[in-house]
């Protein structure tokens, strides 16, 4: 009988270039080039053999610095077959944070591009630790070894994938530090090939369909899942300031069936369409994460799509990926004009294998878990999940580790999500926001999606955010709003006081009495979409 304890997340690929060799694997429009499910499958062969003719084998830990590219797909393919241990880090959280990760994950191995070998030497990245280098796109000049050699260097034959364990290490990403240092989760086998099967379970992604995927990361998961990923030309670290055209342009040209896009990318996109009367009939299913989805962007490109397609908003974390899934149908037929109504954000049910409970917040660390831990329905407090697509540890980082993980005395670990919600009497999960956000104040607690919600309402406001400020020992609310446009200060003055009406209207709102206009909101790298409530919190003491 087959062994249930190997697993390495590069079969998927060898299995889908048995299945289906011809088919285009990875496809990038900008620059005319495809590789096919074999080729791209033997391309990460060569590469794994040549590896480890350098020493780059089982367990060697890699930074990979490569912008999506065949590169990018066929190098991480080909370390996963190698059972090496790939290091993904944005390049967008700056150089100070870069310096940070690389000397926290402490890889042996730096491959990149020359821009990035440029920067290591001048930022001294990984000086400690990094002894094997290759370069990709460049010559000797850069150190190390350029990827085409290593590609001649190794048998042409079939590459035999490492025999690694599901609980074997096999990559660290990084957060993207928009609620602090970015941490390393540790990604192994198993984790992986959970969240695959997660993805393939919950929307049904069957091998041969066209994914236009706008996030790197996620754009790996299409190889394994069967389906031919469309790159766009576009800088991935700003999705909320992308060409429309050049998603609208291959996501008709290639007949996408799926698309995945941050809410600032949709939000775009989405008018771009409607304003140029440009319809995407051809996808079947549209993903969004990385921050809530306000329910006037799903509205309006739902208008976009066939009507038997769907946008699907999952919820999750670098930690923790998908945990719940809720559709625009439910959205926009009941659940958003809760959120309206101060409600929070419903973000579905959890999925297949996760134990999802609602227990008290609290900012210190919880030693083991306790069966008396979860919270009554309706009843506000810390997400926390178990399950095989949750991470159980960060990488040399104890204390954070013993703050966002509680061992399970039965087995397992939790994982603290670090956001609040509740569940209600259907079951359904709702979010309120982040724990590091909520604002408390001597006449209670506010959560900020709650708020935030029903100030959304407002025809003339964009988004709008919940801070707490410490004015004379006391924390005060304000509301930071972005408008949709800009307005004279008579009218921003007419559209406060029509604000502080609509605050009055519910409990959780009618003590907020300070509004601040911000011209545009901090937002995050990743997806443009998550908002630095922090920063906001001290312009707003400034503006006070």
């Amino acid at each position: 009988m087959p062994r249930t304890d190997i697993v390495n997340i590069s079969r998927p690929l060898t299995e889908m270039a048995a299945i289906q060799p011809d088919t285009p694997a990875i496809i990038f429009p900008q620059e005319g080039r495809a590789l096919s499910f074999r080729e791209l499958d033997r391309d990460s062969d060569r590469i794994a053999a040549g590896l480890g003719t350098i020493g780059i084998v089982r367990g060697t830990r890699v930074a990979l610095l490569v912008p999506p590219s065949p590169e990018l797909f066929a190098l991480t393919f080909a370390l996963f077959k190698a059972g090496a241990v790939p290091v993904f880090i944005d390049p967008g959280i700056g150089a100070k944070n870069m310096k940070g990760c690389l000397a926290e994950a402490e890889p042996e191995a730096f491959i990149g591009i020359p821009k990035a070998h440029l920067a290591r030497r001048l930022l001294g990245w990984g000086k400690e630790s990094i002894k094997i280098l290759v370069t990709v796109g460049g010559g000797r000049i850069w150190g190390g070894i350029p990827l085409d050699e290593l590609r001649t260097c190794a048998p042409g034959s079939p590459f035999t994938a490492a025999e690694t364990r599901r609980n074997e290490i096999a990559a660290i990403l990084f957060t993207s530090g928009s609620t602090g240092p970015p941490k390393g989760a540790i990604y192994t086998h198993g984790t992986f090939a959970a969240q695959v099967e997660a993805l393939r379970e919950m929307y049904d992604i069957r091998p041969g369909e066209i994914d236009l995927p706008t996030f790197p990361l996620f754009a790996l998961f299409a190889p394994a899942l069967g389906m031919t990923a469309v790159i766009p030309r576009m800088d991935f670290t700003r999705p909320g300031t992308v060409d429309p055209r050049r998603i609208l342009g291959p996501a008709a040209e290639y007949s996408a069936t799926t698309m995945f896009g941050s809410p600032a990318l949709l939000n775009r996109v989405g008018r771009y369409a409607e304003k140029h009367a440009i319809k995407l009939d051809g996808l079947k299913r549209v993903i969004s994460a990385g921050a809530p989805v306000p329910a006037s962007v799903l509205e309006r490109f739902s208008r976009l799509l066939a009507d038997d397609a769907e946008i699907f908003t999952p919820y999750g974390a670098t930690e923790a990926l998908p945990v719940c899934s809720i559709g625009s149908r439910e959205i926009l037929s009941g659940t958003g004009r809760l959120t309206g109504e101060g409600h929070g954000i419903c973000i579905g049910r959890p999925v297949a294998g996760i134990s999802l409970k609602i227990i008290p917040i609290s900012d210190t660390p919880i030693s083991q878990w306790s069966d008396d831990l979860p919270l009554p329905a309706g009843a506000i407090g810390e997400i926390a999940v178990r399950g095989p697509q949750v991470s159980n540890a960060y990488l040399n980082r104890p204390e954070a580790t013993r703050l966002a993980k509680i061992p399970d005395p039965a087995g397992g670990i939790w994982h603290r999500m670090g956001d609040v919600g509740y569940r209600d009497e259907a079951g359904r999960v709702w979010f309120c926001g982040r724990k590091a956000h909520r604002v408390v104040t001597p006449q209670g607690t506010l959560y900020t999606i709650p708020v935030e919600g029903v100030f959304n309402t407002h025809p003339a406001v964009f988004r709008t955010a919940l801070v707490g400020v410490n004015k004379r020992g006391t924390v005060q609310p304000v509301l930071c709003v972005e408008l949709e446009n800009s307005c004279s200060t008579s009218g921003k003055e007419q559209i406060r006081k029509e604000l502080l009406e609509i605050g009055r209207a519910f409990p959780s709102t009618q003590g907020i009495s300070e509004i601040l206009f911000h011209p545009a909101f901090p937002v995050d790298i990743r997806h443009n979409a998550k908002i630095f409530r922090e920063k906001l919190a001290v312009w707003a003491k400034g503006q006070l």
